[in-house]
């Protein structure tokens, strides 16, 4: 009934199921909370403190059974370390949620510091939890001042990989190639820095891009201003993240 947080995160497998589970919790957080499918495709479940909906298979929903098929595939590709982001669309394009994964043997150094003052500590399980339970919360508030989505809503998954170390033929259970040729976005859309976990193993970030109209009833007390840059008509690059105008929450 709860999703579990481990005591110690000190092999490669306890970090890549923590961050098989987040990835779990916050794709059903965002479907759930955007009304793609309904209340008989979840389950309910605890991380900690916090309620949270998990999509399930439910023969009632092919939607949902065809989502966590592709949820199981894109875990294939992370437990062989190719996939470098995973992105969840809706239409042509009018929200975009971008998980970028990134991997170490020797495990990433957390920055307490500025870009000045810097002060590196290796990651703790209490680090690693405090994050994941930061970005759900960051989820849930955004979701719900959101304006509504159309009502012919559609919702695609896409995955890219790390060039190097992929081979060529690969494709996850439930994935076929396709061309990638970027995400235009009818409306000026923006950009927003979600957060990011990191775990002794791995770094999992979050970044959404939206229509800017549908940020107008947010409240900007929500949104911390980040770098800006020229904004981008493409959501997300197979390599470094592009220059785009973005927001911290």
């Amino acid at each position: 009934s709860a999703v579990v947080f481990p005591k110690k995160i000190a092999t490669e497998q306890q970090s890549l199921m923590l961050v098989k589970r987040l990835l779990a919790v916050a794709v059903s957080c965002i479907t759930y909370l955007r009304g793609i499918f309904p209340e008989s495709a979840y389950g309910t479940r605890y991380m900690d403190d916090v309620c949270v909906k998990i999509l399930r298979e439910d023969k009632n929903c092919p939607g949902s059974t065809q989502l966590v098929k592709w949820m199981l595939g894109c875990y294939d590709a992370l437990q062989k370390k190719y996939c470098n982001n995973y992105w969840l669309c809706l239409q042509t394009v009018t929200e975009c949620y971008h998980f970028k994964f990134k991997y170490t043997h020797n495990g990433p150094l957390l920055d307490f510091g500025s870009m000045d003052k810097k002060s590196d500590s290796t990651i703790t399980c209490a680090d690693t939890k405090k994050a994941s339970i930061l970005l759900i919360r960051k989820i849930y508030v955004l979701m719900q001042n959101l304006s509504p989505l159309p009502n012919d809503v559609c919702l695609t998954m896409k995955l890219l990989y790390y060039d190097e170390v992929t081979p060529p033929d690969y494709q996850p259970p439930g994935f076929k190639e396709a061309k990638y040729e970027g995400m235009m976005f009818n409306e000026e859309p923006i950009y927003l820095n979600v957060g990011e976990v990191p775990t002794p193993f791995h770094m999992l970030k979050l970044k959404i891009t939206t229509e800017k109209q549908r940020m107008e009833n947010v409240d900007k007390s929500i949104l911390k201003q980040g770098e800006t840059a020229e904004p981008l008509q493409v959501c997300g690059v197979s390599g470094d993240d592009p220059k785009e105008e973005s927001q911290d929450m």
